[in-house]
């Protein structure tokens, strides 16, 4: 049932012939086929065959320079997934092929006469501006929507609220679904049964949360069906049905699920009372010995995040899908040797107050989209789409300064690298020290050697000094090796048979 949308789809929305054939000014005429389909972009070719510069889903523009067969490049325009073929008359026709109307109207193309006096450009400007106006009404319906929403949470009764102002939004039925499958809330017309029993199924596709798919969309019952996960870490379920779907419909129901989800978290016990007590303790200078018991018997997982959308949902959300409530947004530090933020070691559950200092450490303000969040050990950490993480090893409860640590290096290393998520990993010496910073010390240290001279260098130390090894596996004479050695040292200014320097530039020719 899970369905995707085209990989070649733009950003913008797309825009329905309709609209184009009403622009009075362009003077289009609909010969054959439908007119409400959507139209991605515009692609002019005067080819025999324009199947292979077709990515599916635009208005093919031609004059019919090479148009031999009708019958068959309709079929070709078919295959490729045009949306609609626009046919312009002279100069090389004076009307447009009896043949290419009749094969167009067998296979459901849409046809358009495009006249004389309307040049191809005419037709593609303004297929853009309706592109940006469209895009602008959803920007705003979207804008609006996430007011809406935010005040819905805000009622007597949020959940009962939030489904009715998303099922209103979307023009659709909003059902919050059980760890079991079973409807609890849901608001919005009346669906037809058919389309209740696939939301229902599609719902139990995605799984409890953390480890199964966070969203799934469908058909049943002639409605367009979408499931989204709750991470409350219950089980819990958003399903939306609507008669269609607008480009920005995911979004406000993304903004749904984050509401959502925080307004079912599991109520906050005694338990969480006392958690809340040993973080605080902990900001203030506590050892975390002494609050290790209250905290709980671990092992912790610290992760460091930055990015999100942008909005002020996003590190909510990022929490709610990792499945945690303690998440610090306004003093996160950058681990050992951090730079001005809370001191390592000291998640704060959201709602205390931004950059209080811990232990040897000082208030301070993060970067924008820093998030520092404590989870549960056994708890699955998954990429997020939009954040770059960090992950920590898992520890005890008195190890969560090394853990924070961990995971701002981790953080590091992954916006170093480009990737989603890094994971702290074991390697000695090497791993405390920060990428970037360790190849440009490296470049500096050894900007006075050529290439030749460096890769004996590195050689020669692999091999812990020795002359003929290094000779036999450069394939260079012994005599060379000494001689570029001896060069080294002179021109770092180094004495090469101290271990210490030895142990200097073994690390910045493997970190260079």
């Amino acid at each position: 049932m899970t369905s995707a949308e085209p990989a070649a789809t733009p950003p913008a929305p797309p825009v329905s012939l309709t609209a184009l054939l009403a622009r009075r000014d362009l003077g289009l005429r609909l010969l054959a086929g439908p007119e409400d389909v959507s139209i991605h972009w515009v692609h002019t070719s005067e080819m025999a065959d324009p199947y292979p510069y077709l990515l599916g889903g635009e208005l093919l523009m031609t004059a019919g320079v090479q148009l031999a067969d009708p019958a068959h490049y309709v079929e070709r325009v078919v295959e490729a997934g045009a949306a609609a073929l626009a046919f312009g008359v002279t100069p090389v026709y004076d009307t447009v092929p009896a043949e290419l109307v009749e094969a167009c109207a067998r296979h459901g193309l849409p046809l358009v006469e495009v006249p004389p006096r309307t040049p191809f450009t005419a037709v593609a400007r303004a297929l853009w501006r309706l592109m940006a106006e469209a895009r602008l009404y959803e920007l705003r319906r979207v804008t609006e929507a996430q007011q809406s929403l935010a005040a819905a949470a805000a009622r007597p009764a949020p959940v009962p609220a939030v489904l009715g102002a998303l099922a209103s939004r979307l023009g659709g039925r909003a059902v919050l679904f059980a760890a079991d499958g079973t409807p609890s809330v849901a608001a919005g017309r009346e669906v037809p049964a058919e389309a209740t029993r696939a939301l229902r199924d599609l719902a139990g596709v995605l799984g409890p949360r953390p480890g199964g798919p966070a969203s799934a969309g469908g058909d049943g019952g002639g409605l367009r069906l979408a499931a989204y996960a709750l991470g409350g870490g219950d089980g819990l379920t958003l399903g939306v049905a609507t008669e269609r779907r607008g480009p920005g419909d995911h979004t406000i129901a993304g903004v749904a699920v984050v509401l959502l989800s925080l307004l079912t978290a599991p109520h906050r016990g005694a338990d969480a009372t006392a958690r809340d007590g040993a973080l605080v303790r902990l900001l203030l200078g506590a050892a975390p010995a002494e609050i290790a018991g209250t905290l709980g018997p671990g092992p912790w997982t610290v992760v460091h995040a930055r990015g999100g959308d942008g909005t002020p949902f996003a590190a909510a959300g990022l929490a709610a899908a990792l499945g945690t409530a303690l998440m610090d947004t306004g003093g996160t530090g950058t681990g050992a040797g951090g730079r001005g933020g809370a001191a390592p070691g000291t998640p704060r559950q959201e709602g205390t107050t931004p950059g209080a200092a811990g232990p040897g450490g000082t208030a301070g303000s993060t970067a924008l989209g820093a998030v520092r969040l404590l989870l549960p050990a056994p708890a699955s950490v998954t990429a997020q789409s939009g954040w770059t993480l960090g992950v920590s090893a898992p520890v005890e409860a008195g190890e969560l300064a090394a853990a924070d640590a961990q995971a701002a290096r981790a953080l590091r290393r992954a916006e170093a690298t480009g990737a989603d998520l890094v994971r702290h990993r074991p390697g000695g010496l090497a791993a405390l020290v920060d990428p970037d910073e360790a190849t440009a010390h490296a470049r500096a240290l050894l900007a006075p050697l050529s290439e030749p001279l460096a890769e004996t260098l590195r050689v020669w130390l692999s091999l812990h000094g020795g002359w003929d090894r290094t000779a036999a596996a450069m394939d260079i004479h012994r005599n060379t090796v000494r001689q570029r050695i001896t060069r080294c040292a002179a021109l770092l200014d180094r004495d090469l048979d101290d271990p210490d320097v030895r142990m200097e530039l073994w690390f910045a020719l493997t970190s260079r």
